[in-house]
């Protein structure tokens, strides 16, 4: 019987390629993501000088990486509300921005078709000045990190990596999952990876690296049970938790909402317990890289297991 590849791929998931990119596009030289934020004497906006950044680490992978435009507004910024929600929707005359869409991927050498898909926002909050780096810089560069370890790996299925944009409107993930639909295109398990490792002080305190699975429709549970699955089978040590969603929401519930049940996000803890969500205060320095190591290594078994043994 041949031996499981995914142990050794996991083990390959790099935390120090994860701190080196989660600092270089949530502190120096990119303080944010946004459409609406220029660095003075940048010829371009924060979140394309970021979008450049993953195009050149996917194609230095062997990726190639094709971009959907999307036509956006930035949140505006409501101080009558708690400091952690202060977003409201833009006005209707505000200034339009173009926002992309950034996809890779790898064909599956058996079943080509079928398509896992790895999917993060890349983008920070329009109307604050946070650095974003646990939302969600954390998943931004889990996902690359996946696909770097994957780059070589000839896997049976074809799997996707999709970085969108959800902290402007539209969310660029309907935009994605609507145009999967209209290809017809046969997605089998979608991981949304969103603020891993993010979690209260009490489990920083105690030194618990955390992980929630939320799902919305059944399809969706057996995603969210493998989850805690690979996480037991592989010695990955998270504390896990499987959450049933009342309604679809953030951009695996883009997917949902156009069709596709089978979509889960994984993220720190749920209910979302980081204090800093939503802030200034957001800095990769107060990020628990092990942490997100530790999911990044769940989310890639989960997806390998996928590969490997549906149908």
């Amino acid at each position: 019987m041949p031996a499981d590849p995914v142990s050794d791929l996991i083990a390959r998931v790099d935390g120090a390629n994860i701190r080196r990119n989660l600092f270089h596009l949530s502190q120096d030289p990119l303080p944010f993501r946004k459409v609406n934020h220029t660095r003075p004497g940048a010829d371009k906006c924060t979140l394309d000088e970021a979008d450049d950044f993953l195009r050149g680490q996917l194609e230095s992978y062997g990726y190639v990486v094709e971009a959907e435009a999307v036509e956006v507004q930035a949140f505006a910024c409501d101080t009558s509300k708690p400091k952690a929600h202060q977003y409201s929707l833009p006005a209707q005359d505000d200034p339009w921005f173009t926002a992309y869409n950034l996809y890779a991927g790898k064909r599956g050498a058996e079943l080509p078709s079928e398509i896992i898909l790895f999917l993060a926002h890349k983008d920070s909050q329009s109307w604050v000045d946070s650095p974003g780096a646990y939302d969600n810089c954390a998943g931004t560069v889990a996902v690359l990190e996946m696909a770097r370890v994957l780059a070589q790996h000839e896997t049976r299925r074809s799997i996707r990596f999709l970085f969108c944009n959800e902290e402007h409107r539209p969310w660029t993930s309907v935009v994605a999952a609507t145009r999967a639909k209209e290809r017809g295109d046969d997605l089998v398990a979608i991981f949304n990876i969103d603020s891993l490792g993010g979690k209260s002080d009490e489990d920083l305190r105690a030194g618990r690296k955390t992980s929630a699975t939320l799902y919305t429709e059944p399809e969706g549970e057996r995603f969210a049970d493998l989850m805690g699955d690979v996480s037991e089978h592989y010695g990955i040590g998270l504390h896990h938790q499987k959450v049933l969603r009342q309604g679809p929401g953030d951009d695996d519930g883009s997917f949902i909402n156009a069709g596709f049940p089978m979509a889960v996000a994984n993220i720190g803890s749920y209910p979302y317990a980081d204090p800093n969500y939503h802030l200034e205060s957001d800095t990769p320095d107060l990020v628990d890289i092990e942490n997100v190591v530790m999911a990044t290594r769940a989310s890639l078994a989960a997806g390998l297991w996928v590969d490997q043994n549906r149908g």
